[in-house]
C-alpha cells in the first residue's frame, strides 16, 4: 500500500487525529457477514430464479477458465472505491477453481460466463468469504449478481459452511442492494484516507 494511504475502521480513534493533520477520507467501503442460522432458503431459491431466462447459475469449472478470464478482463475497471476496494486482476491460478478456490456463474448459449462470483472456503472452519461478484455490462439491472450470490449461498449452506463473509464499495448500490436481499448484514465500516499532498495530487 502506499506510504500516503491508511485503510482504517471507521470508528478508529486515530482517524480523527489523521484528519487533523490533514488525511482526507477519500472513500467508504464495508464488510458484511451472512450466518447460516438466519438463512431464509425458499428466498435465496427465489433470488437463484432470477437467471432462469440465461440458463441459470451453476458451479464453474475448469473448463470455463477462459470465460472467467475474459469476463474478469473485460469488467477489470468497473470496480469503484479506492485502494481498500481495487480489483486485481486474476491469474489462472487464482481464477482456477478447486476445493478451497470456487466460482458460481451464468453461462450464456454462446458459452460466454456473464456473471460469476468467486469464493474462497475453509470447510474445516465451516467459512468462506467472497472474493468478488461481477456481472458483464450489457445485463446489468436483471437481478444476475444477486442471482449468483444466492445460489452460491445454497450450495454452500449444504457443503456444511455457515459463515460467509463479503465486502465492498460504499459507491456500489448494486452490490450493496444484492447482499441486503441475500441475507448479508453490515457490521464493519471502513475508511480509505490520504495524506493531504497525495490527495491535492490526485486532482491536479
Amino acid at each position: 500500500m502506499p506510504s500516503g494511504v491508511r485503510i482504517i475502521r471507521a470508528d478508529a480513534p486515530e482517524r480523527e487525529r489523521l484528519e487533523r493533520d490533514g488525511w482526507v477520507v477519500v472513500a467508504h467501503s464495508w464488510g458484511a457477514q451472512l450466518d447460516a442460522r438466519a438463512c431464509d432458503v425458499d428466498a435465496l431459491r427465489r433470488l437463484a430464479m432470477h437467471a432462469e431466462p440465461l440458463g441459470g447459475v451453476r458451479p464453474l469449472t475448469a473448463a470455463d477458465l477462459p470465460g472467467i478470464l475474459a469476463l474478469d478482463a473485460a469488467t477489470l475497471h468497473d470496480y469503484p472505491g479506492a485502494e481498500a476496494t481495487t480489483h486485481t486482476p486474476l491469474s489462472v491460478a487464482r481464477a482456477t477453481v478447486s476445493a478451497t478456490r470456487v466460482a458460481y456463474g451464468v453461462v450464456d448459449a454462446g458459452g460466454a460466463v456473464v456473471a460469476m462470483t468467486l469464493l474462497d472456503v475453509d470447510l474445516a472452519a465451516c467459512r468462506a468469504e467472497v472474493d468478488f461478484t461481477v456481472v458483464a455490462r450489457p445485463l446489468r439491472g436483471r437481478g444476475l449478481g444477486t442471482a449468483v450470490k444466492a445460489a452460491s449461498v445454497l450450495d454452500l449452506l449444504e457443503s456444511g459452511v455457515t459463515t460467509i463473509r463479503t465486502g465492498g464499495s460504499a459507491d456500489n448500490p448494486a452490490i450493496i442492494g444484492a447482499n441486503r436481499l441475500v441475507g448479508f448484514v453490515v457490521d464493519e465500516q471502513w475508511v480509505t484516507l490520504r495524506s493531504g499532498g497525495a490527495a491535492a495530487s490526485e486532482q491536479t
